[in-house]
């Protein structure tokens, strides 16, 4: 049987934490060792930030650095991940999913604030692909199981957005010490990994209509990185949740990772 790389969607939660020595930042770290031992040709990442019409591939060799949020320190401002992409990969890659390799985008922060705890030598090939905000859940499931016919071909499958991510609420909390976590977080997040471990796709599909759903993701940005990593796995992967809890009480830093048996 072809080796079957791990499928990965992690909360990235503040860019802060790419600088930060916290819980956060150390659980990523942690999955350094890891993952350094593994035959990754590329990683492919989906941002819940890159949010476009039709769906694009980062080709670029040399991706850009993007440091596309305002009102924190300059040295956040001053992180350059400088990796090698692929476009030798991402040209076939994203013809397989019906995209566009494009050169106009960069590693915005759902990626790079990950990566550079994850793979801190920058040495492994990184692609990015964006988020079509024109198209319903499950197309964005659909282009996931495509992209999962990658892992046998040596990419790492990466989705980076947040379980809970209500930023408006999450805002609110800074005056609590500590941080509540809401019921509609705690319903939501715990439903999530029920269908992530029932393979209940029809909630998933739906989630975001049900009311937790909305209290969660009032846009679904952060939510479609899911889908795809869902999409990605194979029922016969391991799953476990190396990485739970809430940052500023109610954004869900729940990671899950899909691992072949």
């Amino acid at each position: 049987m072809t080796f079957r790389l791990p499928v990965l969607s992690l909360g990235h939660g503040s860019p802060l934490n790419a600088i930060e020595d916290n819980f956060w930042s150390r659980s990523l770290a942690a999955m350094a060792p890891g993952l350094a031992k593994l035959p990754i040709r590329a990683v492919a990442v989906v941002s819940a930030h890159w949010w476009t019409r039709g769906t694009f591939v980062q080709a670029s060799e040399r991706p850009e650095t993007i440091h596309d949020f305002g009102g924190f320190p300059q040295e956040l401002f001053e992180v350059r991940y400088e990796v090698p992409g692929s476009p030798a990969i991402a040209g076939p890659l994203a013809s397989d999913l019906g995209a566009k390799a494009t050169e106009d985008w960069g590693l915005d922060h759902g990626a790079w604030s990950l990566l550079v705890h994850l793979f801190p030598k920058a040495n492994i090939p990184v692609l990015q692909i964006s988020l079509d905000a024109t198209i319903p859940p499950k197309d964005h499931l659909a282009l996931g199981k495509r992209l999962g016919a990658w892992r046998e071909q040596g990419v790492l499958v990466l989705a980076s957005g947040n379980a809970t991510h209500n930023l408006r609420d999450a805002m609110l909390r800074f005056s609590e010490h500590p941080p509540k976590t809401p019921g509609w977080a705690a319903s939501f997040d715990q439903d999530l990994a029920k269908a992530l471990e029932n393979r209940d796709e029809a909630w998933l599909l739906g989630a975001l209509e049900t009311p937790d759903g909305k209290m969660a993701h009032p846009s679904p940005d952060h939510w479609l990185p899911w889908l795809w990593a869902y999409g990605a796995s194979d029922p016969a992967d391991r799953l476990d949740f190396p990485v739970t809890g809430y940052d500023l009480g109610s954004l869900s830093m729940r990671s899950a990772r899909w691992t072949a048996i």
